[in-house]
């Protein structure tokens, strides 16, 4: 479908005033091509007064909100659309606390869960993977001092590709892992590169397996780990800019065991960091919201890391 979404305030606030405005817009994004009955596989269906799809085929009746991260909430689409306005407004992105306030939630647990949900929504279902030349490094961030190292109980160990492009910087990918094992790296590196491609990284042993699928060029620091940032300069430069976000946005207050989900974020706005329009960001947002599996409170304070079945 074409890229359908509000340039400015005004027009936000006037097309999404109404719970059947949001409501329709989700129907939009989510059956653009035709509606699927989850029940029968059936294609007809009609609207009811509810607004729910009455299936012609078996009679079920769906509602644009079941299955998505919007199904059982118990306060109006016309907030949500705020929210996700508001987030997506923001440059920088928003903290719980300002969320809760702009928006006048009733506590601070819901705009905190909110976030989660919109997070796990940043993550484009089937987004192509990074090619052409990229840089490839690990990275500690959060916690207090600590030396650099592939292990570490104060802060928590990512790993960070980002691509080169001329001089700059194309699109990034980030995760939290467990250790620099060749396992872990790897794992990480057929996830997000598209095989063929020049990976770049420093001489560490756990990236002895890249030359398998990928053209490895290796950049040596020989015990000058202060060099990284000259080899390596676009992973530390957006490395730099994730601390700094972590600082300014959420004061550092991020858990290791959410850390992921931060790190969605950030890459969702950076990847977007060039668009004419801030309601674009409101657009891809939403059209992903209705794409990815409902998530239980419950997992989201565990900060269970399972996606929904789309996710690749």
């Amino acid at each position: 479908m074409d890229e359908d979404y509000p340039r400015t305030l005004a027009e936000f606030e006037g097309r999404f005033a109404t719970e059947a405005a949001c409501r329709a817009y989700l129907a939009q994004l989510r059956w653009s091509r035709r509606f699927v009955c989850p029940r029968c596989g059936g294609t007809k269906a009609w609207l009811t007064r509810r607004g729910l799809q009455h299936c012609t085929g078996c009679g079920r009746q769906t509602s644009v909100t079941a299955g998505t991260i919007f199904q059982d909430t118990r306060l109006p689409l016309t907030t949500w659309f705020r929210a996700m306005w508001y987030v997506t407004g923001t440059k920088t992105g928003s903290s719980a606390l300002a969320v809760q306030q702009v928006l006048g939630l009733g506590s601070y647990q819901t705009a905190w869960a909110w976030l989660h949900k919109l997070r796990r929504a940043m993550v484009r279902p089937g987004r192509d993977r990074l090619s052409g030349n990229v840089e490839v490094d690990e990275s500690l961030v959060g916690g207090r001092g600590g030396a650099r190292g592939r292990g570490t109980v104060k802060k928590a160990l990512i790993i960070v590709a980002a691509e080169a492009v001329g001089h700059g910087i194309g699109r990034i990918r980030m995760r939290r892992i467990v250790d620099g094992s060749a396992e872990t790296l790897q794992a990480f590196i057929d996830d997000v590169i598209e095989p063929g491609s020049e990976v770049h990284t420093d001489g560490w042993d756990g990236y002895e397996k890249v030359k398998a699928r990928y053209r490895h060029r290796v950049s040596y620091l020989r015990g000058h780990h202060e060099l990284a940032s000259q080899l390596l300069p676009r992973v530390h430069r957006v490395v730099s800019l994730l601390t700094r976000w972590l600082l300014g946005t959420h004061h550092g207050a991020v858990s290791p065991a959410h850390l992921d989900y931060y790190l969605d974020e950030f890459t969702f706005r950076f990847n977007r960091r060039r668009s004419r329009h801030r309601g674009k960001l409101f657009f891809r947002l939403v059209q992903q919201a209705v794409a990815v599996d409902p998530v239980p409170y419950t997992r989201l304070i565990q900060g269970d890391r399972r996606r929904s079945r789309h996710h690749n």
